[in-house]
């Protein structure tokens, strides 16, 4: 009886601690790893997040950029930390969209390694052509003979990407036939577009605002659900005649699955009232982003929602991931 008593003694005092540890976070230093290069827009966008919350609970919050396997090897970084909510990730809704469907040995499963915080931000992507072009519309783009023999190239920022598995899902609705064309990011993919050796791009704006305000591109539609405020008179596929092929690329932050319910509330809190505020608003739209909170449960139904829809895009690409 002694032994039990002790051992429940131990356990009481084992709840106790992660409890008042609990009611104390943070204490020390807040890691986000970025799975992207730095000086990137992702990185911007965290530099905004790290301020932010850090402000608001008044401890340091760093960034922390590990680029590398087509964000898997920031992802797992992250997947693997200690579950206490002082290493977090800010990754696009592509590693836990499209890395399932086209990876067969995905170091993470994104719906049960992680624990969603907030989604942070949205980026309209543009469908995008140069200006000695003549195509004004979506719809005159693809009336074009070419598209048909598959002698016309789109450029993305690499195979796999949400620009990659997007802009396939309008060709094959469209009955076109193209050659896709992957760059290593998106400044060499738009500089070969204003060349004349891709015919058309699908991008956010961070790589593109220079050259459609210069008139060296011309946005033909946005591929958001609705309209960007950033170009309010450019349509959405759907109304330039394309619908169900829409689709948004964005920010979310998380941490390990297993982390206190608490600590992710708090954070999950303060992320959202951080992002209300009028000027963090403006930081992000100087970026390119739409700041629009989305709670947990809206993440991982909008994860799921993503890999339904992009699944018969990365079949038909050939990019999906082996099933034995």
């Amino acid at each position: 009886m002694t032994f039990f008593r002790w051992a429940g003694a131990a356990l009481l005092c084992v709840a106790a601690l992660s409890g008042h540890a609990q009611d104390n976070f943070p204490n020390k230093t807040i890691r986000i790893v970025i799975p992207y290069a730095a000086g990137g827009g992702v990185d911007a966008a965290a530099r905004l997040v790290a301020q932010s919350l850090g402000d608001a609970m008044g401890q340091s919050v760093i960034v922390e950029a590990k680029p590398g396997g087509n964000t898997v090897i920031g992802a797992s970084t992250v997947a693997r930390a200690a579950p206490d909510g002082y290493t977090l990730l800010l990754t696009g809704g592509s590693t836990m969209t499209l890395l399932p469907l086209t990876q067969a040995k995905l170091a993470f499963d994104p719906l049960k390694d992680f624990a969603p915080i907030g989604l942070v931000s949205r980026l309209p992507f543009f469908l995008t052509v140069s200006s000695t072009q003549p195509y004004k519309t979506v719809k005159e783009l693809f009336a074009d003979p070419k598209m048909k023999d598959g002698s016309l190239a789109y450029a993305s920022n690499g195979v796999g990407s949400m620009a990659h598995v997007g802009t396939e899902m309008l060709v094959q609705s469209a009955g076109a036939k193209m050659i896709h064309v992957p760059y290593n990011g998106f400044t060499p993919a738009i500089a070969d577009l204003v060349t004349g050796r891709a015919i058309m791009v699908m991008a956010d704006l961070a790589p593109l605002s220079g050259q459609i305000k210069s008139g060296g591109l011309r946005p033909l539609a946005v591929a958001s659900l609705k309209r960007s405020p950033f170009l309010p008179d450019v349509p959405t596929l759907a109304e330039a005649g394309y619908p169900g092929t829409e689709y948004e690329v964005w920010l979310a932050l998380y941490a390990p699955a297993g982390t206190p319910a608490g600590v992710l509330k708090r954070l999950s809190g303060e992320l959202e009232k951080a992002l209300a505020v009028p000027a963090t608003r403006e930081a992000f739209a100087k970026l390119g982003h739409e700041s629009d909170f989305v709670g947990p449960e809206g993440i991982r139904q909008r994860i799921q929602a993503e890999q339904k829809a992009f699944a018969p895009a990365v079949r038909a690409a050939g990019l999906a991931a082996p099933t034995n």
